[in-house]
C-alpha cells in the first residue's frame, strides 16, 4: 500500500496511527481570533491536523442554484457570509507551525490551489468536487498529497480521480469515505467500504465524519481506517451551517483518546500465550490437576482421585490420560495440585 509522507515525519498509511483531521471549516465564523481558538482546542485534543475550506461564492455557486430544503436562505448568499479570508492563510499557517499541528485545506478553484501551495501540508478535495477533473488535476501536478472524499461518488468517478492523479505524476493520494448529509445517519455510512476502495487502488482510506457523536469513526478505525475528518466547533449552538453536526473540543478530545486506545487494543495479529500484564492470572486463575482425596505414597491414581481446579501450578488438565495409572512417589494431600515430579 502506497504511503503518504506528510511534513514532520508524520505518515498516512502503511500502518502508522490514523491521521486525525479537525475539520475547521467555515466554523471560525469569519473571526480569525475564533480560528485560532479552533487551532488551540485541536492542540490540546491532540489532533494530527486541522483543515479549512477555501472558496469563493462567485465561484462555487451559480446565482440561480436552487435554495436546498436543509437551509433557510439561498445558497450563493449563505457560501458568501461564510468564506474564509484568503488573507487569512499565510497567518493561519504561521499559527500553526507555531503550535506544531499540520495546517491544510479544502481548494474549490484553482487560484485557491496556488494560494494554498505556498502554506499547506497538503490537499484535501471535497465530495462535490471528486467530478472536476481539472481541480483535481491542478492540485495533483503541485506534488502534494492528497486526499479526496467519495461522498456521492460512483467506483468509476473515483478511478476517474485517481487515474487523474496519477496521470498528473502524483501517487500520494488517499481516499475518505464520506456519506453527503448533514448530519449523517449511521446506516448509510458504508464503513466496509473503505476496504473495498482499499483493494482495488492500493492507496490509504479513511473516514470524513458526517455524523453525531464520535462512535462511528472510532469503529472506522477500527476498522482499518488511516484517516479521520471530523467536523468540530466551539459550540454548537453558534450561527452557521456546519456548526449543529460538529463535535465540541471535549469531544474532539475524547475521540483522539478512543481512537489512540483502540490502534493499541488492535495488537499485530499473533497468539503467543499471555502477556506479561496477564501473568499472574495466568498462574493462579488457570486449571491444573489437584488430587481430590488424599492419596498415600505407591498407590496408583484413578480417575476418582484427580479433578482440576485452579491456580494453575500443577500439570495441565489435557495430560489426565498420563496420570492415570501411574504411582504416587509420595503423599499427596487433598486440594494438592499435581506436579510430574509427584509421580
Amino acid at each position: 500500500m502506497i504511503l503518504l509522507m506528510l511534513r514532520g515525519e508524520r505518515s498516512v498509511g502503511g500502518g502508522a496511527p490514523a491521521f486525525v483531521i479537525a475539520e475547521i471549516g467555515a466554523n471560525h465564523n469569519r473571526s480569525l481570533s475564533l480560528a485560532k481558538e479552533m487551532i488551540d482546542a485541536a492542540v490540546a485534543a491532540k489532533a494530527d491536523a486541522v483543515k479549512f475550506q477555501i472558496y469563493s461564492a462567485e465561484t462555487l455557486y451559480s446565482r440561480n442554484t436552487p435554495r436546498h430544503s436543509g437551509y433557510d436562505k439561498d445558497l450563493f448568499p449563505l457560501i458568501k457570509e461564510i468564506e474564509t479570508p484568503r488573507d487569512w492563510l499565510p497567518e493561519l499557517a504561521a499559527y500553526c507551525e507555531e503550535r506544531n499541528i499540520l495546517f491544510f485545506a479544502t481548494p474549490f478553484d484553482a487560484a485557491a490551489v496556488d494560494e494554498l501551495d505556498a502554506v499547506s501540508a497538503l490537499f484535501k478535495i471535497a465530495s462535490f468536487e471528486i467530478v472536476d477533473l481539472p481541480l483535481i488535476r491542478y492540485c495533483a501536478s503541485k506534488g502534494k498529497p492528497l486526499l479526496l472524499s467519495t461522498g456521492l461518488a460512483s467506483m468509476e468517478e473515483i478511478e476517474d480521480a485517481y487515474v487523474t492523479c496519477r496521470d498528473a505524476g502524483n501517487e500520494q493520494v488517499a481516499f475518505l469515505q464520506c456519506a453527503s448529509v448533514y448530519p449523517a445517519p449511521a446506516h448509510i455510512m458504508n464503513l466496509r467500504s473503505m476496504e473495498t476502495l482499499r483493494r482495488a487502488f492500493g492507496v490509504p482510506t479513511g473516514l470524513s465524519d458526517h455524523t453525531r457523536g464520535i462512535h462511528v469513526s472510532v469503529a472506522a478505525v477500527a476498522l482499518g481506517a488511516s484517516v479521520i475528518e471530523k467536523h468540530f466547533t466551539m459550540d454548537r449552538t453558534m450561527t452557521g451551517p456546519d456548526h449543529p453536526f460538529a463535535i465540541e473540543p471535549d469531544e474532539l478530545a475524547e475521540l483522539v483518546r478512543q481512537i489512540r486506545e483502540v490502534e493499541a487494543a488492535l495488537g499485530d495479529g499473533r497468539k503467543l500465550g499471555p502477556a506479561p500484564e496477564e501473568l499472574e492470572f495466568y498462574q493462579k486463575a488457570r486449571r491444573s490437576l489437584h488430587a481430590a482425596v488424599d492419596i498415600p505414597e505407591g498407590t496408583v491414581i484413578t480417575e476418582e482421585m484427580v479433578c482440576a481446579k485452579r491456580p494453575g501450578f500443577g500439570i495441565r488438565p489435557k495430560h489426565l490420560p498420563l496420570v492415570l495409572g501411574r504411582v504416587a512417589r509420595r503423599r499427596i494431600e487433598a486440594d494438592e495440585w499435581i506436579t510430574w515430579e509427584m509421580i
